[in-house]
């Protein structure tokens, strides 16, 4: 009952008008708690190795994740690039609730839960491939009350329509990646 009180205050602010413009725009980037998110081949803000771009052999980056609610039902994964229009490189849906890791070339795999398409169309991880210039890619892992039930190939967009009333916390951690020239 608390939690749901809690959740449910800003949205009451913000209706009657006692929000300011901040609280307003923090109510909507910082949906839920707090959790961690790491690689063992990256840190956060550092590039990422050529191996998990379209440089290397592409594959996916190892992640792990702590600090997740006691009532996490599912997790979703979403990887983007705020330097290009927010291109999504890897949308992945109903990570299984005991999961606090996916391995080094999680895609493709059926451990990996159910995999959306990225901005290229595919149903896989989309290694970093910046046309120039040094870009971020934002690693967002959500921990949700419930599995979403998305189909594989479901879109980015419908990820985040389906997790913004679902998201217990979330956690980030960005890399960055230039192609050699």
């Amino acid at each position: 009952m608390v939690r749901a009180v809690a959740r449910a205050l800003p949205a009451i602010m913000l209706v009657a008008g006692c929000m300011s413009p901040a609280q307003e725009a923090s109510m909507q980037t910082d949906v839920g708690a707090r959790m961690s998110v790491a690689s063992d081949a990256f840190e956060e803000g550092q590039a990422i190795p050529t191996k998990y771009t379209c440089d290397g052999s592409e594959v996916s980056p190892p992640l792990r994740w702590s600090g997740a609610p006691d009532d996490v039902g599912a997790y979703a994964l979403l990887v983007t690039d705020p330097d290009a229009r927010n291109f999504v490189h890897w949308a992945v849906a109903d990570i299984s609730k005991v999961a606090s890791e996916l391995n080094e070339g999680a895609s493709g795999t059926e451990n990996v839960g159910v995999e959306g398409k990225n901005s290229t169309g595919d149903k896989r991880w989309a290694g970093p491939c910046p046309p120039s210039g040094t870009h971020r890619y934002v690693f967002t892992v959500y921990a949700l009350s419930s599995p979403l039930g998305l189909d594989p190939g479901f879109d980015a967009g419908t990820l985040q329509d389906k997790i913004s009333s679902q998201t217990l916390a979330r956690g980030e951690l960005t890399g960055t990646y230039a192609r050699a020239r």
